[in-house]
């Protein structure tokens, strides 16, 4: 593979900032409960609290993310990767000194604002630069490493979280989004693309000389409406692309918060029993990213992966709703090897359909669409599952929200 000692120090900037945000994950319900309702297994505040700031994240993403993705285009990753690094390490600090009420929420608020840019815009980028450095025949395979990377730091996360007191949790977390952004100031190189003349980019009609885009203001770089309206009406399949992108983020986003709090309530789960059902998922997840991916996709394509990822997801959430017992979780859990498969596919496709000066522009779109899904999601879902968590549920059915999101899965 092309520029393999840039991918990998890549690489290992993805697992420490990966690392460092999905280690908090087994803890983060545990934490909330305690600080927002104490003694208590059910919370609808903390439903709601989580709820919005998952909606406030993805509105301000869906903005940021074609903005991060042009400016990249422009200025190099390099520069533009240095901030959502740098902001993610802010969160962590905040719990990482104290776990009191008040500290709580001054890491809810932070992180609140800080997700807008740091959740989405390490991946935006990070695919950004694979695809400034791999052909496009090897391209669903280095997708397919860097969604392996990410599996592979959350396995490792979810691991140190099971071994870890809670306290030392967020602690390690902080250093570790430290030393991810410190890694790459001083490993990542920043890489040129080269246009071909035969090339005829969607957003950018006059591309000229890196020294030429220095020069260009910020302001005229961000992307207006009809401009990212342009790229996905490019071609039938970038259309088709970020119609599934849409819908399959709207089925998954937010489930792992919820899913918790149900869990919690329905079979009185807790970060141990978090941190098993997250280690299976990304166990899964990493063979079918570092394995299958690399292997299958150059065989079948990135269109039969999306159609395996999405119908396993669909099992998954409907397993999910209906669990009966405690250990059907687990068997959920183990479909990510196959569910895994579907975003990096979509990615792929959307990146093949971009010239050299728009892979920025092509995954911040991308991912600005996945982001109004998670601001649509939690409107939706975050009463509904308030409500069939609590005593006044219309009928006894925990995890009728999770059965809804199957519908999305269908379309």
């Amino acid at each position: 593979m092309e520029n393999w000692k840039n991918l990998m120090h890549l690489f290992v900037t993805v697992f420490l900032s990966y690392f460092a945000s999905l280690l908090v994950n087994p803890t983060i319900a545990d934490v909330t409960m305690e600080c927002v309702c104490p003694g208590k297994d059910e919370c609808s505040l903390a439903i709601y609290l989580t709820g919005f700031q998952q909606a406030v994240g993805g509105l301000g993403a869906v903005v940021i993310m074609p903005l991060i993705g042009n400016l990249s285009d422009s200025y190099g990753r390099k520069v533009l990767l240095t901030i959502p690094l740098t902001l993610s390490i802010i969160p962590f600090a905040i719990l990482a000194l104290k776990r009191t009420t008040q500290s709580f929420y001054v890491y809810y608020v932070l992180k609140t604002l800080t997700s807008m840019v740091s959740e989405g815009g390490v991946m935006c980028l990070s695919l950004s630069y694979l695809a400034d450095n791999v052909s496009e025949g090897k391209r669903v395979s280095a997708f397919g490493l860097l969604a392996g990377v990410v599996s592979v730091a959350t396995v490792c996360g979810t691991i140190a979280a099971r071994l870890l007191p809670t306290p030392q949790i967020f602690q390690v977390a902080a250093v570790a989004s430290i030393v991810a952004a410190v890694y790459m100031r001083a490993f990542l190189e920043d890489t040129i693309r080269h246009i071909d003349a035969l090339e005829q980019p969607i957003l950018k009609p006059d591309i000229g000389t890196t020294e030429q885009l220095d020069k260009t203001n910020v302001i005229k770089k961000i992307p207006l409406p009809k401009d990212i309206i342009r790229f996905l009406k490019s071609s039938v399949t970038v259309s088709l692309a970020s119609f599934v992108a849409f819908f399959n983020s709207l089925a998954e986003a937010g489930v792992q918060s919820f899913l918790m709090y149900y869990l919690k309530a329905r079979f009185h789960y807790q970060k141990d029993q978090f941190a098993d059902i997250w280690l299976i998922t990304y166990i899964g997840a990493t063979v079918s990213n570092m394995v299958l991916m690399p292997t299958l996709g150059p065989l079948l394509g990135e269109e039969t992966l999306l159609c395996i990822g999405l119908v396993a997801g669909f099992l998954n959430m409907l397993l999910y709703s209906i669990a009966w017992t405690s250990w059907v979780p687990y068997a959920s859990a183990s479909l990510a090897i196959f569910l895994s498969l579907a975003s990096p596919s979509i990615r792929c496709i959307i990146s093949k359909q971009a010239g050299p000066y728009e892979q920025g522009i092509a995954q911040g779109c991308i991912m600005g669409v996945s982001s109004f899904a998670n601001v649509i999601s939690p409107l939706i879902y975050s009463p509904l599952s308030a409500l069939f968590l609590s005593e006044a549920a219309p009928f006894n059915f925990p995890g009728f929200s999770i059965l809804l999101r199957v519908s999305f899965r269908v379309q």
